[in-house]
């Protein structure tokens, strides 16, 4: 061991604990632990003489360490030493390692016996191809190096499939760093690994090395996932929580924009609709800003996955060709005017010129996405260097080469991805770069803005046989949420771009008239489907009227279904389809001129149901759409029965998402649509069980529902909720409340039992729940049917309501 050296407080730096290097971040960080772990490892190495090296393999090989990151260590050896004696270096350096708590990972090879662990161990492998010499014998550390990367050459047709595979199995297990709301920084695709694997392609020289934007983006990550390891306090911490977006952010330099002076004593003014939101930016003076951060990770995710999929598609394809004889000149096929098909990608014909036809690069794109193959590298590149704006207004073929291109669904989306890489996709429609990786930062949206767009104009394309207008279809789905990257209501804001971009598409006034309607009512048919009860002529007219016409209707209901099924998991369902095209159903036949329909007060169903002679009774009836079930309950008219009807189907683990109460001659039938959980059908007699004791005050119904909350409350929640609220709505034939709280067990039974505590009855509960909030209309009325009106007595409702659910005592039945 060298004199003069601390080893145990070189290496206790490493675990970042007691505030270790508070001044450095980014690179300098990684440079200084680097250099403390090697001045530690060189004293524990001392000089056992030539033959012996110690090399350094992994992150901390490629100079990557963070807090608490092990040391990936090899010691190397001639085989020319007896084992005591190699033992005796080893255990000298390991045991101090482990003293000081830094975690190891470690090994002890010759050369030969490296190599042929590496032939087997696919991470091991990647690892020596970073190996670095810490200290001893620099010709046998370089004798490995080589024999490593001349072995991961020779078997490159044999490890490279191994690694591609072993990459996609990662993206199915860690999913992908720009679309999570809490990537993994190292396995998520896009990620650190997918750096390392780029290098490994490099290393087996069948592609070139990761460019400058790649190694940006990794610098980004790393640097990011440095500050979380600080702030986990050296654990094996990879995945950037929301929780500590703002200290990352604010270590960093990620900012909010500041409003800037005006040169008059004044500000800046606002950004108005159809200008680009600033973004915050490294540097930038203001707030910390997690958001821009997101923002930030998300573009080198999608950075460095594209560069992944774009590099291996190419080896793939070389590494096919190896295999099989093929002629001595490839085959050219055309695909349209100076574009063709070339060893499965698109190429450029030798005679196309993109600086003289701007439309060339739609035209590729849309042959791409029709055959199904990628833009060649070469010609992307090649379009981004010469591809000039196109005119104002687009000529016909290029905008019906925009529209092929959407047409093709699925094989649209890495179409458009390769254009947006290369910034060709801002260049077509310069409105997209308010968009472009903008997160949306909610568990409701899988992806951020752009990609979004992307997936549902994807969707879309399953629908363009049954529109009369499939192009405006396709058009709507890419830009119903182009307003998201400016200030304001997002929906105004796509207006007023829409507006000016339809022309300059080059369509006709009508047509761009229909655009924007899809844009100011996109969200016109789920609004009103899962917030509003359909059944209610205002609901109906309501739609018919915003839509104004069959055409623009049938187009929302298209694109309602695209971007549900764009958006994520939970925004698209049987009941939801069933809901929407019941709803539209009815308000085209009103559009054509037909009588608005009403269910009237009580259904035959539910005259024959309160005429039935049980005192009690629970049905459980399966409803067509999966998962789904109708409860009905039938009992003596009761003060608080829909409270604890709906308190008893929560602590049963059922979803209500619709509820209606009716009544006659002393009797009341509550009607609940349910989603069941694990696919197990709701136990009639347990509810019927279960309500009776709750009317008869033997079962504590909301003393059991707090717990519940207690018990699963999230103590890290996805964003720090507002206060609930709760407004009247007039706008129907009945007075609606509506209610906007965090989703909790206990919610809806809070709700309706502040309602009945108020004196007021509760018709029909519409429940629909977006990510951590529940959005629940209730139709009320007075005891005597009367509509509940006048400012004092809505308040008296209001702040009942709000204080049941800021309350955290067990609500009352």
């Amino acid at each position: 061991m060298e004199h003069g050296v601390d080893v145990a407080a070189e290496l206790a730096a490493l675990r970042g604990r007691d505030g270790a290097f508070p001044d450095l971040i980014g690179a300098p960080l990684r440079v200084a632990l680097t250099e403390r772990a090697d001045v530690a490892l060189r004293a524990l190495f001392g000089d056992p003489g030539p033959g012996v090296a110690l090399l350094a393999v992994g992150g901390y090989g490629r100079g990557e360490p963070a807090f608490g990151t092990d040391l990936d260590l090899v010691l190397l050896h001639d085989g020319r030493r007896g084992a005591r004696a190699v033992a005796a270096v080893a255990d000298g350096i390991w045991y101090p390692v482990w003293d000081a708590g830094v975690g190891l990972d470690h090994s002890v090879r010759t050369v030969e016996q490296a190599v042929s662990v590496a032939d087997g161990d696919m991470k091991a492998a990647l690892g020596l191809l970073d190996a670095r010499l810490v200290a001893g014998d620099e010709a046998l550390a370089t004798r490995l190096a080589e024999a490593v990367r001349a072995r991961w050459r020779a078997r490159a047709s044999r490890r490279l499939p191994e690694l591609a595979e072993l990459h996609a199995e990662r993206a199915r297990r860690a999913g992908e760093v720009a679309f999570l709301l809490e990537p993994d920084l190292k396995e998520s695709r896009g990620g650190l690994r997918d750096v390392q694997a780029l290098h490994a392609l490099a290393a087996a020289w069948v592609a070139e090395a990761p460019g400058e934007r790649v190694l940006a983006a990794q610098r980004m990550l790393l640097d990011v996932r440095g500050e979380v390891r600080r702030l986990a306090a050296g654990r094996d911490q990879d995945r950037l929580l929301l929780q500590d977006g703002t200290s990352v952010a604010a270590a960093l330099g990620y900012r909010a924009e500041p409003a800037e002076p005006t040169g008059s004593g004044g500000t800046r003014e606002p950004a108005q609709p159809g200008e680009p939101a600033e973004l915050g930016r490294p540097g930038a003076l203001g707030e910390p800003d997690s958001f821009a951060l997101a923002h930030a990770i998300a573009d080198a995710g999608r950075t460095i996955s594209w560069t992944w999929d774009t590099t291996w598609h190419r080896v793939s394809a070389a590494l096919r060709s190896q295999s099989r004889w093929r002629s001595r000149r490839p085959v050219r096929r055309p695909l349209a005017a100076g574009v063709v098909e070339q060893d499965g990608e698109v190429l450029l014909a030798r005679d196309a010129d993109p600086a003289a036809d701007p439309a060339l690069v739609l035209r590729a794109a849309a042959a791409a996405a029709r055959a199904g193959i990628p833009l060649g590298r070469f010609a992307v590149d090649r379009f981004a260097r010469e591809t000039p704006p196109l005119p104002d207004p687009w000529p016909g073929a290029a905008r019906d080469a925009f529209v092929a291109l959407l047409a093709a669904g699925d094989n649209a989306v890495p179409v458009l991805e390769s254009l947006d890489q290369v910034g060709l996709l801002t260049r077509i429609l310069p409105e997209w770069a308010a968009v472009r990786s903008r997160p949306q930062r909610n568990p409701y949206h899988r992806y951020t803005v752009d990609r979004h767009l992307m997936e549902t104009a994807a969707r879309a394309a399953d629908h363009t046989r049954e529109v009369d207008r499939p192009d405006l279809l396709l058009l709507g789905a890419l830009l119903h949420d182009i307003g998201k990257g400016y200030p304001g209501d997002h929906t105004d804001a796509g207006i007023v771009i829409v507006e000016k971009l339809g022309p300059r598409l080059g369509l006709p006034p009508a047509d761009v008239d229909v655009l924007i309607a899809m844009v100011r009512h996109h969200l016109l048919l789920p609004d009103a489907a899962t917030h509003r009860d359909i059944d209610d002529p205002a609901t109906i007219e309501a739609v018919a009227a915003a839509a104004g016409s069959t055409q623009v209707l049938t187009l929302l209901h298209k694109l309602t279904q695209a971007d549900s099924q764009a958006t994520g998991a939970t925004a698209w369902s049987a009941w939801k389809a069933r809901l929407i095209n019941d709803l539209v159903t009815r308000a085209l036949a009103v559009l054509g001129g037909g009588p608005v329909p009403y269910p009237g007060e009580l259904t035959d169903r539910q005259r024959a149901l309160l005429e039935l002679p049980d005192e009690h009774l629970v049905q459980v009836n399966g409803l067509p759409d999966e998962g789904m079930y109708e409860i009905v309950v039938l009992a003596p008219d009761h003060v608080g029965l829909l409270a604890v009807t709906t308190g008893v189907l929560a602590l049963n683990r059922l979803d209500v998402r619709r509820a209606s109460a009716r009544g006659a001659n002393g009797r009341a039938l509550l009607q609940a649509a349910v989603a069941g959980r694990h696919g197990r059908e709701p136990d009639a007699s347990r509810l019927l069980a279960d309500v009776r004791r709750g009317l008869e005050g033997r079962l504590d119904v909301g003393g059991q529902l707090t717990a519940r909350e207690e018990a699963y409350a999230t103590r890290r929640p996805w964003r720090t909720p507002g206060p609930p609220r709760a407004t009247f709505d007039d706008s129907g034939s009945r007075t609606v409340l509506e209610v906007r709280a965090p989703d909790r067990a206990g919610v809806l039974f809070r709700i309706v039992g502040a309602l009945a505590g108020a004196g007021v009855d509760v018709r029909t509960a519409i429940v629909a729940t977006i990510g951590l909030d529940v959005v629940d209309a209730f139709y009320i009325q007075e005891p005597d049917g009367a509509e509940v009106v006048g400012e004092a007595r809505r308040r008296e409702v209001t702040d009942a309501v709000l204080a049941a659910l800021a309350s955290e005592e067990p609500p009352a039945a």
